[in-house]
């Protein structure tokens, strides 16, 4: 499998796994998490609203909605949301992947009636992925203790202040919250919907699920602050050494 596809397979799971239960604290705690007993609580209350009721809306949401439609939604909250990866560019510099990003929200907002559609992709406006925390691992922050945080998932002291941004970012935050709270929920229905078929994870990985789900996490944000050349400390060694077919099950 080529590697940006493992990797992309890989955020999907680490958003999944973020919902999913953790296990009992194992004796000696990783130095990185010093919060451990406290995020494991929140990595369960996570896996019971993900179990109880976000699993069964999506799945009947998928059920009623056809698959165009669905990638619509995806393509129109991608899009509203955009202007935080624009803004992360220019904050790290990347002045040609800020004007590419810059053309692909314009083309996109228009041409794409809004973002539902996606003809920046067809122009060769390719999507980017950049947030706060990607920036402070640019300027050199170090990711400081990992998080879980309700509802979200994965995070981390140099991560979290990226939700916050983020939302300041996104044009619906200051519509009326008649219209934005049922257009949040649209959306945090449509995301989990894009994830179920890598739920049964769960069931194969033979690894504590929430240690697995905080060493991934902290690969992928790795990989995203290096633009995918990470220098790299083994995790992707383990991947590459997976038969292909294996990863595609997996994920």
């Amino acid at each position: 499998m080529p590697h940006k596809k493992r990797i992309t397979c890989l955020a999907a799971l680490i958003v999944v796994l973020g919902l999913v239960s953790g296990c009992a604290s194992t004796p000696n705690g990783d130095p990185g998490d010093p919060y451990e007993a406290t995020n494991r609580k929140i990595y369960n209350f996570n896996d019971s609203i993900d179990r109880n009721f976000m699993q069964p809306v999506a799945r009947g949401y998928v059920n009623v909605t056809p698959k165009p439609v669905r990638s619509g939604v995806t393509n129109f909250f991608d899009n509203v949301g955009y202007l935080n990866v624009i803004a992360n560019d220019l904050l790290q510099g990347k002045a040609t992947q800020f004007l590419s990003d810059t053309g692909r929200f314009l083309v996109n907002s228009t041409i794409g009636l809004g973002g539902m559609f996606d003809p920046a992709k067809e122009m060769g406006l390719r999507a980017h992925d950049e947030d706060l925390g990607q920036t402070f691992g640019v300027w050199g922050a170090g990711e400081g203790a990992y998080l879980n945080i309700p509802l979200a998932g994965p995070s981390s002291f140099r991560d979290a202040p990226g939700f916050v941004a983020a939302t300041l970012l996104n044009p619906l935050t200051y519509l009326n919250p008649i219209v934005t709270l049922p257009l949040g929920v649209v959306n945090a229905v449509n995301i989990r919907a894009n994830l179920l078929e890598a739920t049964n994870i769960r069931d194969q990985a033979a690894l504590d699920p929430y240690t697995f789900v905080r060493e991934a996490y902290r690969q992928q944000r790795e990989f995203r602050i290096y633009d995918g050349n990470p220098p790299g400390d083994g995790f992707d060694d383990y991947l590459e050494g997976e038969d292909d077919s294996a990863i595609l099950r997996i994920y």
